[in-house]
């Protein structure tokens, strides 16, 4: 099971740090990913990190302001985001994968349930 939490109202050009912990089982051995959802909208790619924690890459339209990172000894993946936008606004979720250059969601083995995160203008 995949837990997030974090999400939060913020304003614009703030920063949360979305936190996504795994229960009863580890996550030490799969590509960790953060997806986003908005209102009306496909879910979508936003992170990824390989197991180990030496590679990641990100959508474009986050580079240089979110980051993300895991510690595999406390089963958890992060997700600093900075410099918010209003476009950032969304439900977050973090997904474990077998596929770390993959960028869809079909190739997720399992979903944590979400998190919002809106950003006012």
């Amino acid at each position: 099971q995949l837990v997030e939490s974090g999400g939060g109202l913020v304003q614009a050009g703030g920063s949360l740090r979305l936190s996504c912990a795994a229960s009863g089982r580890s996550i030490s051995s799969y590509a960790m990913k953060w997806f986003r959802q908005a209102p009306g909208k496909e879910r979508v790619f936003v992170a990824a990190i390989n197991w180990s924690g030496r590679s990641t890459y990100y959508v474009d339209s986050v580079k240089g302001r979110f980051t993300i990172s895991r510690d595999n000894d406390k089963n958890t993946v992060y997700l600093q985001m900075n410099s918010l936008k209003p476009e950032d606004t969304a439900v977050y979720y973090c997904a474990a994968s077998d596929a770390y250059g993959a960028t869809t969601t079909a190739d997720v083995g399992f979903w944590g349930q979400g998190t919002q995160v809106t950003v006012s203008s």
